[in-house]
């Protein structure tokens, strides 16, 4: 063990006594120049995103993109070819097992992840969008194919970078085999949040863009992670759920297999109404909705039910179908302020809880005999 430390550290003095301060002062005075002139253009971007809103959607991310890609991988290629003849560029920094490590094979792994991870970006961005559009997938299945397509360029790019590297692939068994012991003992809990997370990719009980609720809180899928789902509350408040509660817990999920959902709303009416006129007045209402909004349904209809007969009124629910739960609250709403304006318009009371108080008369004798007790 002391001696492997030892001769990595005689391998570090070999590779610092090859280096030229002055090429690399020089070399990092051409990235302090290239992020100055990737700055100039990201603010020209901004100000033309400004003044157009077509640009801002479209050209101006797809430019934002280029010019880091050309900011990165320029002063990646200027490193490789300024320093092409430096000893320590492909001096040996470390070891493991017979390979010899040097910063050159390093850069080039890093080099062939971050390109891949940057052209999985470009292509479920720019490219992948136009064949959804073209097939109509929804919200939720774009995004599982968007995660399948990034895991799987970035698992290639892992075991090319490693090979690149000179790593014999085969010698990884080892570690799968710790890695599994591991898994077993301390990373059960992120390891159920994984997997909990590819069976919700693609058994998709839940998918990015449903609405659910979940402990009595209404929110929407925003996004599904390796380890945990991020919902987006009606407050604009984030929750951070781990994969596996899906799994194992009782979730409501309003947008699941049929998006359609039946408001109730109820209402109470006093004693002697005309409980036929309430129901024309409920479906009145439940039309005008449907006039002014193209979230509510005629088919089912509304209908109007009558539960019974309350303490202090007569209890009626309207049922109304609506085709996106993300508009509960509103059209909720909406009714109730129409149901109100439509029964004071009809003289239709909406009673209250009431409590009458009776005094009983009191014998004049008894009053006559307590004060006269009080007086002696």
């Amino acid at each position: 063990m002391v001696g492997s430390i030892v001769n990595i550290g005689d391998e570090w003095e070999k590779f610092l006594s090859h280096f030229d301060w002055v090429d690399t002062l020089i070399f990092f005075g051409f990235v302090l120049f290239m992020f100055i002139v990737r700055s100039v253009i990201i603010y020209a971007l901004h100000k033309a995103e400004e003044k157009s809103e077509r640009f801002r959607n479209r050209l101006g991310p797809a430019l934002k993109s280029i010019t880091n890609w050309v900011t990165t991988y320029g002063i990646i290629v200027f490193l490789l070819v300024y320093f092409a003849d430096a000893g320590w560029m492909f001096g040996s920094i470390f070891s493991i097992g017979k390979v010899d490590v040097s910063f050159f094979l390093i850069l080039l792994a890093v080099l062939i992840i971050s390109f891949a991870n940057r052209t999985s970006k470009v292509i479920t961005q720019f490219l992948l969008p136009n064949v959804y559009d073209r097939y109509q997938l929804d919200r939720g299945l774009r995004f599982t194919f968007n995660r399948i397509f990034h895991y799987i360029i970035m698992v290639f790019a892992i075991l090319i970078s490693f090979t690149t590297v000179g790593i014999d692939m085969s010698a990884l068994t080892v570690f799968a085999g710790v890695l599994g012991v591991g898994i077993g003992f301390g990373m059960q809990n992120i390891a159920s949040n994984f997997i909990s997370g590819l069976i919700i990719l693609f058994e998709r009980p839940i998918k990015v863009g449903d609405r659910v609720i979940i402990n009595d809180v209404i929110g929407d899928i925003e996004k599904i992670n390796m380890r945990a789902t991020i919902i987006r509350t009606l407050d604009n408040e984030r929750i951070i759920m781990p994969n596996s509660y899906f799994l194992e817990e009782e979730v409501v999920n309003r947008s699941y297999g049929d998006p359609r959902l039946r408001l109730v709303i109820p209402i109470g009416v006093a004693y002697g109404s005309d409980v036929e006129q309430v129901r024309e007045v409920l479906l009145e209402a439940a039309q005008e909705e449907y006039e002014a909004s193209e979230t509510v349904l005629m088919q089912p209809p509304p209908y109007v039910n009558f539960t019974g007969f309350g303490n202090s009124s007569l209890d009626f629910e309207l049922f109304i179908w609506i085709s996106n739960p993300e508009y509960v609250i509103q059209i909720k709403s909406n009714l109730n302020f129409r149901i109100y304006h439509l029964l004071n318009e009809n003289n239709i009371e909406i009673p209250f809880p009431q409590r009458d108080l009776h005094v009983r008369s009191i014998d004049q004798k008894l009053i006559s005999s307590y004060l006269d007790h009080k007086n002696d």
